[in-house]
């Protein structure tokens, strides 16, 4: 598989993404009112949910098809195909990086827990560090980023680097689109006429999405160390 084909994948990836942000426009997490939140009950998964449990089935498979493009790029099964393939040393900072990530997937999961006890300075303070932290996380993507830069530079014709920014890019992407959402919780939260149960079902839906985050990039590091 060439690496013209990451690139088409990556480019429907957004397509896709955005066609699904738009659809879910219609309902919103952020904006279900305590009543509505309350009529839909334990019996009934709420729409926000449920759409965005379809949301990271199609992520899932977006970053599957990278992984995939990844192994045969590097030639697995095809010696023949493994001429033009130099290993990059990942940079060290990774592993601050990823630190960073898996604390601000436990402060999410902190502030999961506070909105559900009714605190609401904990909740506030344990989602703010979880969005900041993953700001830090993303900052030190770029910092990696910096420093292959100066290494050994930028060319589509290495293809395990290549393959490196475009991985680390997406991640990087949905994490972005995560934010959104974080900020406007966050700003939503310091309105005195708030309740928490107005915003219970955001921060829950948040914390479902950094942990599933989380745990790609896990794979995808993983991945990455082990070529």
């Amino acid at each position: 598989m060439s690496l013209s084909a990451a690139y088409v994948a990556l480019l429907t990836g957004v397509l896709v993404w955005a066609v699904l942000v738009r659809k879910l426009r219609a309902r919103p997490w952020e904006q279900l009112s305590a009543s509505e939140t309350s009529a839909l009950g334990a019996a009934r998964m709420p729409p926000a949910k449920v759409g965005l449990w379809i949301f990271l089935a199609v992520v899932s498979s977006l970053f599957a098809l990278f992984m995939t493009a990844y192994s045969m790029r590097m030639g697995h099964g095809h010696a023949q195909d493994m001429h033009d393939w130099h290993p990059v040393s990942e940079p060290g900072v990774l592993w601050l990086n990823s630190g960073m990530l898996v604390l601000g997937s436990i402060a999410m999961q902190w502030a999961r827990m506070n909105v559900a006890r009714g605190e609401r300075k904990r909740t506030h303070d344990s989602l703010l560090i979880g969005g900041l932290l993953t700001l830090t996380f993303l900052a030190g993507q770029l910092y990696a980023w910096r420093e292959l830069q100066v290494a050994v530079g930028f060319t589509p014709q290495e293809p395990a680097l290549a393959f490196f920014y475009v991985l680390t890019a997406v991640h990087g992407a949905h994490l972005l689109g995560g934010l959104v959402v974080w900020a406007r919780t966050l700003i939503r939260m310091r309105h005195k006429d708030t309740e928490l149960i107005d915003i219970r079902l955001s921060i829950d839906l948040c914390a479902v999405y950094w942990h599933y985050l989380l745990l790609v990039w896990l794979v995808l590091f993983t991945l990455l160390l082990a070529t």
